[in-house]
């Protein structure tokens, strides 16, 4: 059997544990909470006016509703537009907001019970935050986006797992996805919006190969091993851990581990900026600061702090979440980096540029990096003394996981954000509470 064919038996055989169905709701809570908090964002307009007619499936906060396909690629740009959503230590890669909107969005089209829904979420989300492990950096290295990539996967089966597609048909739609996937990282270049859209793209693509295998079509079986396939094609080599995609699946969950972010900005600069805010609690003023050092991993270097120049005075608010100086001194100075802190607006604070402007860096040879996300701020002050914090891995993920009532706060914080009462807003947590157990998966209620 290849790799896709067995990956489709054993996500037609999975049984998702307790543990794995308290992930998916939070997964839902968490995306539903992204998509309202950026429902007036312009972005998300131009994606919304690109829909072509009227569909069953919910775009969250807006009163349209639109084909599976639309849904899912409206849904997905939105709950990943601001880099808030969850991602995977290891990875990192975004499971949820790819997975979840192309589930709910066929489940939704066809009338799927919650159930269903619960099961297509979790093997997507599994097959997602697995392959991302199969040759850890690879993808990035090439260029690509791992979520793209490897979402349009995830959302292909979990999307056919809930239409209870039979096992040699999810190995066809894994084929057929393996030619939609796609995703470059040249927004990197000047903070553009094209990462915006990668993840409803990736839900989109899963839910047409879905439904072109639940048609007949067939796609290649070798997708991910063949000399032409998916790993060749986006990590330029298919000498990849294929036991990390394969071993145990739909036994040992690893999107059990999933984690939340607490900061809307590129998951490795969270533990620079609880390292940013611990030194401001210190009480120590702006202006003493000469200069500031951190030790960091090569392997995010390209993303997160090169070219230095630019990543000191970012052009934009979306390239501020793409860069450590930036998040440093929203830590250090607006005591996190929630939303309010990439406005265009507060990136142009000259506070802000003044005390990036002081960032640098060291390469760690020996840093973890991407079995743990760390941080590191060395700051040496006008009287020469030297002050620094650590952190050895990601708040919000194995070793410091967000409580359930902190996930709650944030999906709340965020609808606000996005212009909803507080009785809408935690009507939203209902939902997520309720979802997986309704005969039939309905969302209208969240249309506005």
């Amino acid at each position: 059997m290849t790799i896709a064919e067995r990956l489709a038996a054993a996500a037609g055989a999975a049984r998702p544990t307790e543990a794995m169905r308290e992930t998916a709701e939070r997964l839902v809570l968490d995306i539903a909470g992204l998509c309202v908090g950026a429902r007036r964002e312009r972005y998300v307009a131009a994606v919304l006016d690109s829909a072509e007619g009227a569909g069953a499936s919910t775009v969250i906060g807006h009163p349209r509703a639109l084909t599976a396909l639309d849904a899912a690629l409206v849904n997905g740009t939105a709950a990943h537009g601001e880099d808030y959503d969850d991602t995977l230590e290891g990875g990192p890669v975004h499971a949820g907001a790819v997975v979840v909107r192309a589930v709910l969005a066929i489940a939704e089209r066809f009338g799927l019970s919650g159930a269903d829904g619960f099961a297509g979420i979790a093997v997507g989300a599994e097959a997602t935050c697995r392959l991302s492990t199969v040759v850890p950096k690879a993808v990035r290295k090439a260029g690509f986006h791992p979520t793209s990539v490897f979402g349009a996967i995830g959302a292909a089966l979990g999307a056919g797992v809930a239409l209870r597609l039979p096992a040699a048909a999810l190995a066809h739609a894994l084929g057929i996805a393996g030619s939609f996937a796609s995703g470059i990282i040249e927004y990197l270049a000047d903070g553009s919006w094209t990462k915006r859209v990668h993840a409803g793209w990736a839900a989109q693509a899963g839910v047409r190969a879905a439904l072109l295998a639940r048609g007949g079509f067939v796609g290649p079986l070798t997708v991910f091993e063949g000399r032409h396939g998916l790993f060749n094609g986006s990590a330029h080599t298919t000498e990849g851990d294929w036991g990390a995609l394969l071993d145990g699946f739909g036994e040992r969950w690893v999107a059990e581990t999933i984690a939340f972010k607490p900061y809307a900005c590129g998951t490795m600069i969270h533990p620079y900026i609880d390292c940013a805010r611990r030194l401001a609690a210190r009480g120590i003023a702006p202006g003493r600061i000469v200069s500031i050092t951190c030790e960091m991993a090569e392997g995010i270097l390209h993303r997160l702090w090169e070219p230095l120049a630019l990543k000191r005075a970012v052009p934009n608010a979306y390239a501020a979440k793409f860069s450590v100086p930036y998040g440093i001194a929203a830590g250090f100075l607006l005591d996190g980096a929630y939303l309010d802190a990439f406005t265009e607006e507060r990136v142009a604070d000259a506070r802000l540029r003044a005390l990036a402007a002081k960032v640098s860096y060291v390469v760690d040879p020996a840093n973890p990096y991407p079995r743990a996300f760390t941080g590191h701020v060395r700051q040496e002050l006008d009287d020469g003394a030297v002050v620094e914090e650590r952190q050895p891995h990601f708040r919000g993920g194995a070793s410091e996981p967000l409580t359930r009532e902190e996930l709650e706060a944030k999906c709340v914080a965020n609808c606000r954000h996005g212009g909803w009462s507080e009785d809408e807003a935690r009507a939203v947590l209902s939902l997520a509470r309720s979802v997986f157990d309704a005969p039939r998966v309905g969302l209208s209620s969240r249309r506005h």
